[in-house]
């Protein structure tokens, strides 16, 4: 059985993906979770707690990635493992209320961009992610070069930068559409970049 705070973290982030922060209110919040005032408030002292809270536990852990796990033999195998694990992200997203069914929630990112806004611990972790992101490429774009896998004269974090970015925008077009089933499509685009750095 799940337990009160989780209870209420489920429930407060079902809300905030339905509105934004400033439209959900503390008495919606402790309606929807069926407590009593006293019962909630004996977790949670306010709005701005519960929102912390459901960020740190929601989102925080989705943005998590581990680039060590990938393959390191290749940059073909290093974006091939990339792109499973994000499709299995975005199983795990399902479970959480980011994806119904085929369906990106797109509030995700008005909830992201919130907490960007009012969570300076959020903001830093999410600029630490970036920076871990840039790294893991441009260490196995790197690699590429050196072993004869790829061949081009552009700096290796440019190239890094062209594989996040391509990736980052076709997640804006997923959420856009709101079609998640069509992140196969990245992969094509992703083997023509290669393909490119590899003449």
């Amino acid at each position: 059985m799940i337990d009160t705070r989780e209870h209420i973290l489920n429930t407060s982030l079902k809300l905030f993906l339905q509105k934004s922060f400033k439209e959900v209110t503390m008495k919606e919040i402790v309606e929807t979770t069926g407590l009593s005032k006293g019962a909630f408030y004996h977790y949670f002292s306010s709005k701005e707690k519960v929102f912390e809270e459901v960020v740190d536990f929601f989102l925080s852990d989705f943005m998590k990635f581990d680039f060590s796990n990938l393959s390191h033999d290749s940059l073909k195998s290093f974006y091939s493992d990339y792109l499973k694990s994000m499709e299995e992200k975005i199983q795990s997203a399902g479970k959480i209320g980011l994806v119904t069914g085929d369906t990106f929630n797109a509030n995700h990112y008005f909830l992201l961009f919130d907490a960007l806004k009012m969570l300076p611990s959020f903001k830093d972790k999410h600029l630490e992610h970036n920076q871990n992101e840039l790294n893991a490429w441009t260490e196995i774009v790197t690699s590429a070069k050196k072993s004869g896998e790829i061949n081009s004269k552009i700096p290796d974090e440019l190239i890094a930068k062209t594989f996040i970015y391509l990736g980052d925008g076709f997640g804006m077009h997923l959420i856009i559409d709101g079609a998640a089933s069509k992140m196969h499509e990245l992969k094509p685009l992703f083997d023509g970049i290669y393909m490119g750095f590899r003449a």
